[in-house]
């Protein structure tokens, strides 16, 4: 932006053009110069939009996993997804962080430096309480962090790298490790803060919980790689096939260790409010449910099998004897 001048100025100016300190061709000379900086072709400093897109597609797979993931050890809902990928300077990522933060240092093996792991704190508490036999809340405000949960929230962020492992492992063996936690932005001091990075920016939701995830690249680090972010390696006929196959084959081990509800309904019935009132121990509810009639088997909310009552080991049972019809 141009500078704007003062009067002074002005009138100093126009003092020095009447004494001939300072010609016009001396003014416009000093225009047309232009600064050059130096750059390297062989060695850019920011990501190219292709290398962006494979970044992307990385995460997206990622973000599926992890929500599955989460789906099947916490019991409830979650999903994660993938909100942008963007360039960014390392200065901008930190100073826009809360305090206290959430963050973990990750080294990028086989690579040099280190990349970050933030997971919001509504997010880690709301895990936190679901691991811990909780409804899954969190606290309206966070300040600091007691031992034990910096023990949880390091136990987390290891379960997160073993998807993020999986996500990385057709670009490169990735074998990312937990080095250490920071509560405090400011003391991350992994990159100078003018250096290029990229950020992953994740949506979270876990049951009622949402919050955000984000992973910080310094350019630096992964540039020993960068050629393999490129959109002519990732989209190869033969790589995109056997992508498919194995994230499918992930999908499908984490879903089969995925923990349901199952309940059995011997019957129902209907009463009034009075009626209700005046049960007393010892009276008899008539259930609309005859004595050799299948009871109903629930998988979550969802009707799926009938089947009669037992006893097995000396515990009661159930027996399936068919599949309801909307629940093939």
């Amino acid at each position: 932006m141009a500078e704007v001048l003062s009067q002074r100025e002005i009138d100093e100016l126009l003092n020095a053009f009447i004494s001939g300190e300072v010609s016009i061709d001396d003014i416009q000379e000093q225009a047309q110069e232009k600064k050059i900086s130096v750059y390297d072709f062989r060695r850019p400093k920011k990501f190219a939009k292709d290398q962006l897109r494979t970044l992307q597609i990385i995460h997206e797979n990622m973000a599926r996993l992890l929500g599955s993931y989460f789906s099947g050890v916490l019991r409830v809902y979650s999903h994660i997804e993938l909100i942008s990928v963007e360039p960014q300077t390392y200065g901008e990522f930190i100073n826009s962080l809360p305090n206290p933060v959430i963050m973990g240092i990750i080294g990028f093996k086989p690579l040099k430096g280190s990349i970050i792991l933030e997971v919001s704190t509504n997010v880690m508490y709301a895990i936190i309480d679901r691991m811990l036999g909780g409804i899954g809340s969190s606290p309206e405000k966070v300040t600091s962090f007691t031992e034990i949960e910096i023990a949880l929230i390091e136990r987390i962020l290891k379960q997160i790298l073993q998807v993020m492992n999986n996500s990385w492992s057709n670009v490169v063996d990735a074998d990312f490790r937990l080095e250490q936690i920071e509560t405090n932005a400011q003391f991350a001091q992994l990159a100078s803060p003018n250096e290029t990075i990229a950020i992953i920016t994740l949506e979270v939701h876990i049951g009622d919980v949402e919050g955000i995830m984000n992973i910080c690249i310094p350019y630096l680090v992964i540039e020993p790689i960068i050629t393999q972010l490129s959109s002519k390696y990732w989209f190869s006929e033969n790589y995109a096939g056997d992508n498919k196959e194995k994230y499918s084959n992930i999908i499908a081990a984490q879903i089969e260790n995925t923990q349901l509800e199952v309940k059995v309904v011997l019957g129902e019935t209907e009463i009034s409010v009075r009626d209700l009132l005046d049960l007393q121990v010892g009276d008899v509810i008539t259930l609309r449910k005859k004595v050799d009639e299948d009871i109903s088997v629930y998988v979550g909310d969802m009707e799926k099998f009938h089947g009669v009552v037992g006893v097995k080991d000396r515990n009661l049972a159930v027996q399936i004897t068919s599949l309801c019809e909307r629940g093939n």
